[in-house]
């Protein structure tokens, strides 16, 4: 279909049933680790498409939802990340550093968006461009 991915699996699902049992099925994949600032520390970014379309007698109309759970970002002397930890660390760190980017960019009406800067920006192109519409939910978590 065109769509951009990264280590993507594409199902069909026909009924809510489906889609919540393929939902639990990529929640079930993610990598959660400890680190000393997070005792389930997710270790990846989570981004769920559902492709739909709705068709009536008179108008057929095809969408996209992006459901993102996005590994927060940690402080590198705080997590204690050694090791694998410390490239997955750095490489979350940089992937929301690039959102950051792009929405700024976006906010300022510049001249050039860096969507390309990171796959999650790349991936979340079309859910940030246009007549979309974005919501966050943010859950912080103060680090003493």
């Amino acid at each position: 279909s065109g769509d951009i991915g990264v280590n993507n699996i594409v199902l069909e699902a026909k009924t809510v049933e489906e889609v919540l049992h393929t939902l639990e099925s990529a929640k079930n994949r993610r990598c959660v680790s400890a680190t000393k600032s997070n005792a389930e520390s997710s270790r990846s970014h989570l981004v769920f498409t559902i492709h739909f379309t709705l068709t009536s007698p008179n108008f057929t109309r095809s969408s996209k939802l992006n459901i993102c759970d996005l590994a927060g970002s940690e402080r590198l002397n705080k997590s204690g990340s050694a090791g694998e930890r410390l490239k997955e660390t750095k490489a979350i760190n940089s992937s929301l550093s690039c959102l950051s980017n792009v929405i700024e960019a976006l906010q300022g009406d510049a001249a050039h968006v860096p969507f390309r800067d990171s796959k999650l920006t790349h991936l979340l192109k079309d859910s940030l461009v246009g007549d979309s519409k974005t919501l966050a939910i943010v859950c912080c978590n103060p680090l003493t």
